[in-house]
């Protein structure tokens, strides 16, 4: 590894001569989400990693001599707007993509990258990101089986006896985790009480609520986005349903506190160790929170995205894919995040997931 002052030197150098013969030196990089629609929020805490870390490595000097441009892309979690802009991202020779957020356009999504030979830093969670053998695709979050894995371990510790009702809103994120949800259930002596699907975008849940209700169900497992949960809570607080709700790892979003007002009190869910927690970050949460934006949720999840592939870049020496490629394969990354290694698959090494509840406004790890 070259000595760090060198690179820097080596940067500048390389910066001067692009200045000097009138080159444009930015390597673009994208980030694709729903920037508009029901899952805003979600993209908007993408937005504000990338663009975050982008700055912080421009004013450090950039990478190879190069700055870093920030493209931005609203998929509006629909795979086939998602196919749309990572049509339009190729199109715009966007060196790597930070997307996209919903498993669902994360997938279709991949394979127009894979064919450009793009790499794509993603957050989503479904199992088929990266069990399709794309040798373009990275993954910073652990895997909806996992996650199952652990949500479904504590419902059986905790509510052994007790009749739990499993959810889903039809997409790929959250039908994937209810079903491993409700087969490790099955398996271990807890089986669902009743297994039923919603469709995403309904505004009324009343059906549902009495469907829990007429089944004895005091424990729910949710598995789908923040927004028709929020609803759910609420509508079955204002039907007199007591329920104990338990849901996955876009639960961290502000809206949802918004959408389920006090019924949000209580809720348990799974997301990975809280990133502004650990020691790598310190200083970047206080640089966020000092600019008034709270880096909860995925904010430094898609920070550590662009930290990753600047330093496979510097790595690699050059933006051509294959040296890109087997840099982030190869790699271990100082990130945010800490440490950041992938696996064969994309997936990475240390994944971890821990349960959450959501009391008096705020959400902490359940001791």
């Amino acid at each position: 590894m070259q000595h760090p002052h060198r690179l820097a030197v080596a940067s500048l150098a390389m910066a001067g001569l692009f200045a000097a013969a009138g080159v444009r030196a930015d390597i673009l990089i994208g980030v694709a989400g729903p920037m508009s629609g029901q899952y805003a929020s979600g993209g908007e805490q993408m937005r504000n990693g990338v663009e975050a870390a982008a700055a912080a490595i421009n004013a450090a000097g950039g990478v190879l001599g190069q700055k870093l441009k920030v493209e931005v892309g609203d998929d509006v979690c629909d795979p086939k707007q998602a196919v749309a802009v990572a049509n339009a991202m190729v199109n715009k020779k966007a060196s790597a993509i930070v997307g996209h957020y919903c498993s669902s356009s994360t997938i279709p999504a991949s394979e127009v990258y894979n064919e450009a030979q793009t790499p794509i830093i993603t957050i989503s969670t479904n199992g088929k990101v990266t069990d399709r053998g794309l040798k373009n695709v990275f993954r910073l979050t652990g895997r909806d089986d996992q996650e199952g894995v652990v949500a479904a371990d504590y419902l059986v510790r905790t509510f052994a006896g007790r009749k739990v009702a499993v959810v889903d809103d039809k997409s790929a994120f959250g039908k994937g985790q209810a079903d491993i949800v409700a087969r490790y259930l099955s398996d271990h002596k807890l089986a669902p009480a009743l297994r039923e699907s919603v469709t995403a975008g309904e505004k009324d849940y009343t059906a549902l609520i009495s469907k829990l209700k007429a089944g004895g169900v005091d424990v729910l497992f949710y598995g789908g986005y923040y927004t028709e949960l929020g609803l759910i809570l609420r509508q079955a607080a204002q039907g007199g349903l007591k329920l104990q709700v338990m849901s996955g790892n876009t639960s961290t979003s502000a809206e949802l506190a918004t959408a389920a007002g006090p019924a949000l009190e209580g809720l348990l869910f799974t997301f990975y160790p809280d990133p502004r927690k650990a020691p790598a970050s310190a200083e970047v949460v206080k640089q966020f929170r000092d600019k008034k934006i709270e880096p909860e949720g995925y904010v430094l999840f898609c920070y550590a995205a662009v930290q990753v592939y600047a330093q496979a870049l510097q790595k690699a020496g050059s933006q051509k894919y294959a040296d890109v490629q087997k840099a982030l394969a190869g790699g271990s990354f100082a990130t945010v995040l800490g440490k950041v290694e992938f696996d064969a698959k994309g997936d990475p090494r240390n994944p971890g997931f821990v349960v959450y509840q959501w009391k008096g406004g705020q959400y902490d790890v359940v001791k």
